[in-house]
């Protein structure tokens, strides 16, 4: 045996290990880094369900106390507050739903969520006038999950 083998090993089993290292790193590799990279789904599902109680509760304080938001009349784009109310009760529930099956792994609701929290921000956006702080949370959590989902959905493990 070579004093170099004694001091470093077979060089073939450094290569190996590299080719090994390499492997496991790469995307779709069951690895730590792959788990940490899938924990996006799962923190999109966790806020869909948070933003979906947001709206749920938005809509029900309108719902259930008329004089809840003070507005003047030509505030508010398109409906009044009591459509307002309805539609944020719906969206609220379908997000949460939605939430739900994202954190079960369902593949769909990775274009529903897409699809409801672009509606959802806008509809925030046009509530803007009503609650200004409140809809810009709203607004900035449904653009932070649709980034988790689109940008870093993709990359699963296994």
């Amino acid at each position: 045996m070579s004093e170099h083998q004694q001091h470093y090993g077979d060089v073939a089993d450094v290569n190996d290990v590299s080719a090994e290292w390499r492997l496991a790193r790469s995307p779709g590799r069951s690895t730590r880094h792959g788990v940490v990279r899938s924990g996006w789904i799962a923190f999109a599902g966790a806020m869909m369900v948070l933003i979906g109680a947001f709206n749920v509760i938005e809509g029900l304080a309108g719902l259930i106390t008329d004089d809840y938001y003070l507005v003047a009349p030509t505030a508010v784009l398109v409906l009044d507050l009591t459509a307002w109310a309805w539609l944020h009760t719906a969206v609220g529930v379908l997000v949460v739903l939605t939430g739900a099956a994202l954190l079960g792994g369902a593949q769909w609701a990775r274009v529903v969520t897409v699809v409801l929290l672009i509606f959802n921000a806008t509809a925030q956006l046009a509530f803007l006038t009503v609650q200004p702080l409140w809809s810009l949370l709203v607004i900035g959590l449904c653009v932070v999950v649709i980034w988790a989902v689109i940008v870093r959905g993709g990359e699963e493990i296994g």
